[in-house]
Order: structure tokens, then sequence, then C-alpha cells
């Protein structure tokens, strides 16, 4: 089969198709044939080697991890799947014709391949980070960065469980933010300010979702460090904050997949935007998402699934 591999740290043009030896799916897998997977920050870090701590590359090295395909292979002890099933999940190499997926579920009708691709790392970082939010609904959160994808979900899982949200972002995203179902802001400095004239309830707590030197405002907004929770800022911890992610131990919320399928067939939670690129511009997938040059999820089709 054909899959993206790279053989040494580099920019998008160390990326390539290589034809390798199909996976097979193991315990607790399924394996799919790839229709569509999405690209993540993480990808072009790991790509890069920023994400490496120096270690070298053991070459030669897949790509990608959010995928969206059609079940051709089940592993042992897996139930309720059967092939030919359409899921989503997450792959340790999804940029391929084919890939095994360690947590998958299956896609609702009402979803494409190519949105279905766009959701799996985002609405687990969403989920995984509001798990950590120290108080119940209808608690006040403010999220930092809000109209990113998982911000997009984050808005969106945490309206479900019943919290209120005000959400900062660029003055050109707010109507999006509105339709959300969040209250929208600009984010940099006078935060507190403006967040004190749009409510005069307490924020219960705050996420950052894009670094750019905010904790220490969130924190005076909530009181509490404890009650701030950032997925950039990897070592903040000294400050009392809440981390999650980067390259320590994380406990992962892959039980969102199933939660956000059930909230989009009841029609409450959509996709974000997506931009869908054929996976043979991976190059071009990889220039855009590290220069910023697109709003929303890059999704890449595989040719001939």
């Amino acid at each position: 089969m054909r899959a993206v591999r790279f053989d040494e740290y580099g920019g998008p043009e160390v990326l390539h198709l290589s034809e390798v030896e199909e996976p097979q799916a193991g315990p607790g897998q399924v394996r799919v044939r790839v229709e569509a997977f999405s690209i993540n920050p993480m990808e072009y870090k790991i790509r890069s080697g920023s994400w490496s701590g120096g270690r070298p590359l053991a070459a030669p090295s897949g790509t990608a991890r959010d995928v969206a395909g059609v079940i051709d292979q089940i592993g042992e002890g897996v139930s309720g799947f059967a092939v030919g099933d359409r899921v989503y999940g997450s792959a340790s190499d999804a940029a391929a014709e084919y890939a095994a997926l360690y947590s998958y579920a299956h896609i609702p009708d009402e979803l494409s391949f190519t949105d279905a691709a766009s959701l799996p790392m985002s609405i687990e970082t969403a989920a995984r980070t509001l798990d950590l939010v120290q108080t119940e609904p209808p608690a006040l959160l403010l999220m930092d960065g809000a109209a990113g994808g998982v911000g997009t979900a984050a808005i969106q899982i945490a309206l479900a469980r019943g919290y209120e949200v005000i959400g900062t972002a660029s003055e050109k995203n707010h109507t999006y933010l509105r339709g959300l179902g969040a209250v929208p802001t600009t984010y940099g400095a006078g935060l507190a300010e403006r967040v004190a004239t749009l409510t005069d309830r307490k924020i219960d707590a705050a996420i950052d979702l894009q670094g750019k030197g905010v904790l220490p405002t969130l924190i005076n907004i909530t009181g509490d460090p404890s009650h701030v929770i950032t997925i950039v800022e990897f070592d903040a911890g000294p400050l009392g904050v809440q981390v999650t992610g980067g390259r320590g131990d994380v406990e992962h919320a892959w039980y969102i997949l199933d939660e956000v399928a059930s909230l989009i067939r009841d029609g409450k939670f959509r996709p974000g935007e997506v931009t869908v690129l054929p996976w043979t511009e991976i190059v071009r997938a990889h220039e855009l998402l590290e220069n910023g040059h697109t709003r929303g999820k890059i999704v890449l089709q595989v040719a001939g699934n």
C-alpha cells in the first residue's frame, strides 16, 4: 500500500509517498480502508524535529492520527463493529491507504468522511480538558482562543454538559462563536476588563487554548490558579495551573468519540470548517498548517479509496 513517510527531520518537503506493508488489526483494533485523514499542529512539530527532544528519527516515519474510513479487518476481542462499517478515530499512522485504529466509533449517517476525519484529536483534547474543570454546570467558563478546532469542539461539548461559555477570538470570528452558542470577546490586553462588562458572574474556570502568555491574566480572572487549564503551555505547572498534553503521561478521553457521535445525531454538535485537499498534496497541506493560512482543520482525501 501507499503511505506518507519522511526519512529525516525538516520542512514539509521531506514528506513523500512510499510503498509500505499493510498494517494488521491487532487485539482491540480495527483496520480501515482510509477515506480521509486530517493533520494537527503536533504532526508538523514531529516532522520538523521540534517535538523530538533531540532524539534521532526512527526512519522511515509515518504521520497523522485523525482518520475516517471503512472497516475491512477486525482484531481479536472487538465487538459491536463489522466489516463495512464507517468509523472514525485515531491511528498511529493515518496518512496511508490502510490504518489500524486503536480508538474508534461509528460515524453518524449525518457526517461525511472528511468532516469525521477532522474531529478525533480536537474532540479528545476538548473533552480531556473539560474533565479537569473543578466546578459543576451551570458554571461559567472562559476559553481563550476559542475559534480553533479544539475551541469549536470544547464550546459545543461544554454547552451540551450544561456549562455557559465566554470565548475569545479575533472580531472576524465573533459571529462564528455566537453561532456555536458562546459569548464572544477579543483576546489580548484588557481581557479581564472586557469580561467584566459581559457578565456580573464569577468566571468559574478558564481554559488556555492558544498560549501567548495569557495565564497570569486567567489566574487573576478566576482568582485561583488551579481553576485554570492550559493545553499549550506545558511548562506552566509551577504557576499552579493544570497542564494537559505535551510529552507527559496523559489519560486520554477517547470515550468522547461515541458521545460526540450521539450529539451529532441529536443536532447538538457540528464540525468546524475544513479545507479538503487530495493526499498527494500533503506537502502543501503541511505548509498551510504551519503558516496558519487556513481556518479550521485541513483534511486529506485518499485517492482510490
